[in-house]
């Protein structure tokens, strides 16, 4: 590739815009952070509704494209480059970062105080859907928004054969602006930043969490410098997958991770009270299917508990903002599939991994809590939630190894997520990306370090990480105009090229 081909204009505006953030949270780091909450709180109060319609109608388009005439239509030609099961890793691996590690135990425990659907706080009911919940949140709704980008961006790169893959480009041949005029621009800045956004916060409090896991292991206090040399670790283990490819780097690190969060969550399904997490994982579900309309349109209204608002329509401007690197990425490795085998490998196959990971991780923290074992609920009020975390795996025969399992499992998630977002920054900042290239190899090493070095000069200034992710939300607004651009484009030109020639 040609030095010439590599956006540096695009890469430096964004930097900039990304270090004038944490700037203003070192110099006015209250002000930043009200400015910003007082944003969102706006954003989801103007917008929620909106929010939570598009993305119920995203379920509903693409089930039925799905089983449409258009399900059948092939993006690009050949053979898929990937086996399935590497396939829906990457995916998985790609848009679920290692706070899924956090939340599978976690998470149910936040609902029983507060919980949806008006249901009375601390009662028999507010435990029993405490899991469907949590399902609902990592569900069917969370990857139709990466499939509604993905999709898109398939159609428009291999079908369509235009040159691009990043948001600006599919706007561009949508709407015919140009990709390199203000619109364009402003695009891809906004891209860029929601990445550095999204990921920094998930490295902000990952590692932390890992960090306390593997001191509690080896018996050694945690601290700042932990923090440091596993931040060090993670980015110099994605940057070299990132830097080998996708074939030889990202596919074996997301095989390896997917089959190690298998291993964990049969050890706890085997090791632990086995029956009641098969019981409670399976009312879960039917419990999320059963109410499903009522928890993707609930607002409360009248209520005014806040709790979509905190919880569900938050999620889903959250998602929004792993959507487009996600899609992009997923767009990537989708080459020689069908719209209907990219359709249920994303939204099905995703879905039932988590369903199955949240159901039985949730339901065993979910039995110790019940059972007087771990107070859950009682040490997340207490903002004791990594010791929570640690105290539930300790319960475990072979708690040690568990935390080990756990600890290398969040890496693998962290390293196989910031190595998908450094593959869609860098084809992002590449022009005009062909449909058989792949970005400059140091140009993916380039967004790889940025992506490091970010995280780590936060956490030296000490700013408020939940600054950069209430920024990251706020930029989802603007996401979900974009998003329902392409998928009007995307839908006019699978029309357009499916009608019979005269």
């Amino acid at each position: 590739m040609e030095k010439k081909r590599i956006d540096k204009l695009l890469i430096g505006v964004s930097l900039v815009v990304v270090l004038a953030v944490v700037a203003s949270l070192v110099v006015a780091p209250e002000a930043s952070e009200n400015a910003a909450n007082l944003l969102f709180s706006g954003i989801t109060t103007v917008f929620g509704s909106v929010n939570l319609l598009f993305t119920f109608g995203g379920i509903l388009l693409l089930m039925g494209l799905c089983f449409s005439k258009y399900g059948k239509i092939k993006l690009g030609e050949g053979k898929p480059e990937f086996s399935t099961f590497k396939w829906v890793a990457m995916m998985m691996s790609c848009g679920l970062g290692s706070a899924t590690c956090y939340w599978a135990f976690l998470e149910w425990a936040y609902y029983i105080d507060t919980p949806g659907l008006s249901i009375a706080p601390a009662t028999q009911q507010a435990y029993e859907m405490s899991v469907s919940y949590t399902m609902f949140h990592w569900g069917f709704s969370a990857w139709t928004l990466y499939a509604l980008v993905a999709l898109p961006m398939c159609y428009h790169f291999y079908v369509r054969k235009n040159n691009g893959l990043s948001l600006s480009a599919i706007i561009s041949s949508i709407t015919g602006i140009r990709q390199n005029g203000i619109i364009g621009r402003i695009v891809d800045i906004i891209f860029i930043f929601i990445c550095f956004g999204a990921l920094s916060i998930t490295l902000g409090v990952s590692v932390p969490l890992v960090t306390d896991v593997l001191c509690s292991v080896i018996g050694i206090e945690s601290s700042f410098w932990m923090n440091i040399v596993i931040i060090l670790l993670l980015s110099a283990i994605y940057s070299f997958s990132s830097y080998i490819g996708i074939q030889k780097g990202m596919s074996k690190l997301s095989d390896m991770n997917v089959k190690l969060v298998i291993v964990f969550t049969i050890g706890v399904l085997v090791l632990g009270p086995t029956f009641f997490l098969i019981d409670n994982t399976t009312q879960s579900l039917g419990l999320m299917l059963q109410n499903f309309v009522h928890m993707s349109t609930f607002t409360d209204p009248i209520g005014k508990s806040g709790f979509p608002q905190t919880w569900t329509i938050f999620y889903w401007f959250y998602w929004i903002t792993y959507a487009p690197f996600t899609g992009i990425f997923i767009a990537k490795v989708s080459k020689g599939r069908t719209i209907r085998s990219v359709i249920i490998n994303t939204i099905i196959s995703g879905s039932i991994g988590c369903f199955l990971y949240f159901g039985i991780l949730g339901s065993f923290s979910l039995h110790q809590q019940v059972n007087g074992i771990v107070d859950m609920v009682g040490m997340l009020a207490e903002g004791q939630d990594t010791a929570a975390i640690i105290e539930m795996m300790r319960s475990l025969p072979f708690g040690a190894v568990f935390m080990v399992l756990f600890c290398i499992s969040s890496l693998l998630f962290l390293a196989t997520t910031l190595d998908g977002a450094a593959m869609t920054m860098a084809t992002t900042s590449t022009i005009g990306l062909k449909n058989d290239e792949d970005p400059n190899p140091f140009l993916r090493l380039f967004w790889c370090v940025m992506l490091a070095v970010v995280p780590l000069a936060m956490i030296l200034i000490n700013a408020s990480l939940d600054t950069i992710k209430t920024c990251a939300v706020v930029t989802a607004a603007p996401l979900l105009f974009i998003m329902g651009l392409m998928i009007y484009g995307w839908l006019k030109w699978m029309v357009a090229d499916q009608k019979p020639k005269s």
